[in-house]
């Protein structure tokens, strides 16, 4: 039975705009390590993996809860859950300003982390609002929020520069409090909310199904690289390009930006065009786009007849932000087609589907930060982390050929024989006559 026939599309289309301001404030905040650790970083000496344990603490937490998140949403329903997030996560972020040592501000950011998981509250709640075919445009709508990552690389600067890095964290807080209000007032109830306890286990059963583990995975890549390419990207273009902070923020937002504007773009292809389509060029293009940001800065020496010849290979600052753009324009669309996947195969189950999914997202986000900066202190190459992803988009690439590619049938295959076999028994039997035009 479709719940949503009742509901107007202006109360629709109000609830999934407030939902996706909640997102993108909660995405700011959960993204913050990714521009106050770099001062944190100088102030208290850390290495590259202490920098990228600090920045990914949040992620964990984000990505844990998120499985109890998207049960919660669909037992109690996304607005009350989503108000509670956004005002108790407000505490933690203020309390981290007053943080001095590393402990401390990991665990600060376990507790302030859970603003991330609000994406397994708000997915589902907005998905319950809209008729099947026009659930992937509203789910990548919502998954706009994530351009909160690029709106805290143009806010967070400027606040450290002018007020100290400390004034990030209460800044944020604010914002999650104003927010909340304005949400209580503009968001609706949950049509789809559960009036029956449906035990753990039993909604835990989806587990079983591969194509859970399947989505997981691709979404470990699409999210979790997003996430963690956008904390990482301030530091690397200061390292790597010697910008000041504000300016290497804003270079990295060629890569979040467009990747939170244009998520919508995602769902609406992965509506008309099919959520496996999607997800299989994407995966191409960031491949090819890793590929050639995986080049390091390289001066080599050629021994020519005139003598040796000094040359440098290497992408300029401009050409690296432009393949950035073009990834993060494939991540968007990727994480879009993945929760077309999930609307498609589990309409009824949405809130624990998305939660296991989100949950791997939030973990590939986690891990990766702390793996780019082993990475870079095992062999001291900044371009390091794209040759980790590389390797893993391979992989995914890998697993969706022979999961789908390969089962497709494409013309002149098993479909020629199919429909020869098919002409052969409907043709009568006995002798014909045709005319001579025939």
């Amino acid at each position: 039975m479709d719940t949503t026939a009742d509901i107007p599309p202006s109360v629709a289309m109000r609830v999934l705009l407030v939902t996706t301001l909640a997102f993108a404030v909660c995405f700011a905040a959960w993204m913050m390590f990714g521009v106050t650790g770099i001062p944190i970083r100088k102030e208290l000496g850390l290495n590259a993996s202490e920098f990228g344990l600090l920045t990914a603490t949040p992620v964990l937490t984000g990505a844990l809860f998120r499985l109890p998140l998207g049960i919660w949403t669909d037992r109690f329903g996304g607005r009350i859950v989503m108000f509670i997030l956004l005002v108790g996560c407000a505490v933690p972020l203020w309390l981290s300003s007053y943080a001095v040592a590393l402990w401390q501000f990991l665990l600060a950011g376990l507790a302030l982390g859970l603003v991330g998981a609000s994406f397994a509250v708000g997915t589902p709640y907005v998905a319950r609002f809209f008729p099947k075919e026009k659930k992937g445009f509203a789910m990548g709508f919502f998954g706009a929020g994530v351009t909160g990552a690029a709106i805290n690389m143009f806010v967070a600067p400027s606040l450290v520069s002018n007020f100290g890095w400390q004034s990030v964290p209460k800044v944020y807080a604010v914002c999650l409090l104003v927010t909340a209000v304005l949400f209580w007032f503009l968001a609706a109830p949950d049509p789809g909310k559960s009036n029956t306890s449906v035990p753990i286990r039993q909604q835990l059963a989806v587990l079983r199904d591969p194509r859970v583990w399947k989505y997981c995975q691709y979404y470990s890549i699409v999210f979790g690289g997003f996430t963690a390419v956008s904390i990482w990207l301030p530091q690397y273009f200061v390292n790597e390009f010697h910008f000041p902070i504000t300016q290497a923020a804003l270079m990295a937002a060629c890569f979040a930006l467009p990747a939170g504007v244009l998520r919508a773009l995602g769902g609406y292809l992965s509506d008309k065009f099919g959520a496996h389509n999607v997800t299989w060029w994407v995966l191409w293009a960031a491949w090819i786009c890793l590929f050639l940001l995986s080049y390091p800065q390289t001066d080599f020496v050629v021994q020519t007849i005139h003598g040796p010849a000094s040359f440098h290979l290497g992408l300029p600052a401009w050409g690296f932000a432009a393949l950035l753009f073009v990834l993060g324009v494939s991540f968007a669309c990727g994480m879009a087609s993945t929760f077309k996947y999930v609307s498609d195969d589990f309409p009824t189950n949405m809130g624990v589907v998305s939660g296991i999914v989100g949950l791997a997202g939030g973990l590939g986000g986690f891990l990766l930060p702390i793996l780019f900066g082993i990475i870079l202190d095992l062999i001291g190459i900044y371009s390091s982390c794209f040759m980790l992803l590389y390797g893993i988009v391979w992989v995914s690439l890998i697993l969706s050929y022979f999961t789908e590619v390969r089962r497709t049938r494409v013309i002149g295959g098993a479909n020629a024989e199919a429909l020869s076999a098919a002409k052969t028994m409907s043709a009568p039997s006995g002798p014909q006559l045709h005319g001579a035009g025939e």
